[in-house]
């Protein structure tokens, strides 16, 4: 799989993450970046002022890029664009790369790279960490699950894109990595909530709660991000990442968990936390808006009741 002068690039999804990454991979690859998205306003959105073409559907990506990178919801939305009736493998002319940025399940990714490799088309699973801003800034941790060969030929364009790019194992494993940052973060912030609000009962204003607690071994990504930027002004903005989406991942995670046998405790707690925050009145909005449950003395919902001896 040789270029003669560099790949034409693909990139699908030019959502809140997808927009700026693309934008990043427009302003630094040397050749033609060819974009597409369902809302034809998310591309000017996106790539006004940069070099990028717009595509006006999947299978025109198909046709003109030799690696493509996507940026989707979900699994569904994964395998629907790469082997669906009117995705990049429906034509005669197909990607020789598809790179996943997006946050799926790991079977799932498993079973999209079979079989794409069976239309001879090669996949790899590269989840992205880190907030909007690191998007923007083109500074994304980036986690790759692929071969190392296929590995050595997209490092170069996620370089684009993260300033940290790791090759986590084969296919797979990089989501497996990406679903464990995320569960942490997760129930960090959940943490950090319920600490919040007890030392703010217990006469401890929570800015000065934070800046001690940041001098300590307490400290972490989540207080210094979530906790001081959301939780402490109690600003949980539209169009972030909202409690759907965690539990979306959260699902993924424990769906692994259930695969390989573990007993994934503190991640359904936090499961059921975000359900709580998802059900009332946060829907849509900022996910560390989880501390104003612990505030108001609302969840985690419960969790299901055993079944009783000699049942199920």
């Amino acid at each position: 799989m040789r270029f003669q002068t560099g790949p034409s690039i693909g990139f699908i999804g030019l959502g809140v993450m997808g927009g700026p990454m693309c934008r990043n991979m427009a302003l630094k690859h040397g050749e033609d970046v060819i974009a597409y998205d369902a809302s034809p306003a998310a591309f000017d959105a996106a790539l006004h002022g940069t070099k990028a073409l717009r595509a006006g559907s999947v299978a025109e990506i198909a046709a003109r890029a030799d690696i493509v990178f996507l940026s989707l919801p979900g699994a569904p939305q994964v395998e629907r664009v790469c082997l669906g009736a009117e995705g990049l493998t429906s034509g005669e002319r197909k990607p020789w790369i598809v790179v996943d940025l997006s946050t799926t399940a790991v079977a799932a990714a498993r079973d999209v790279a079979e079989r794409l490799r069976a239309r001879n088309v090669a996949f790899a699973d590269a989840p992205v960490a880190r907030t909007r801003e690191a998007a923007q800034r083109g500074d994304l941790s980036i986690m790759v699950g692929a071969e190392q060969a296929l590995f050595d030929k997209i490092e170069p364009l996620l370089r684009y894109i993260g300033s940290d790019v790791t090759r986590c194992g084969e296919v797979g494993c990089g989501q497996v990595v990406k679903l464990i940052n995320n569960a942490l973060v997760f129930e960090n912030t959940m943490a950090l909530a319920e600490m919040m609000v007890l030392g703010q009962r217990a006469g401890v204003a929570p800015a000065m709660l934070l800046d001690a607690v940041a001098k300590g071994s307490g400290d972490s990504f989540v207080l210094r991000n979530h906790g001081r930027k959301a939780m402490l002004p109690r600003e949980f903005p539209d169009k972030s990442f909202p409690p759907e989406y965690v539990l979306k991942d959260l699902g993924y995670v424990l769906e692994l968990a259930a695969q390989t046998g573990v007993a994934a405790h503190v991640a359904d707690l936090a499961r059921r936390y975000y359900e709580a925050t998802a059900g009332n009145g946060f829907s849509g909005r900022y996910f560390p808006a989880v501390i104003e449950m612990v505030d108001r003395s609302i969840g985690p919902a419960p969790a299901p009741a055993p079944a009783p001896a000699g049942e199920g």
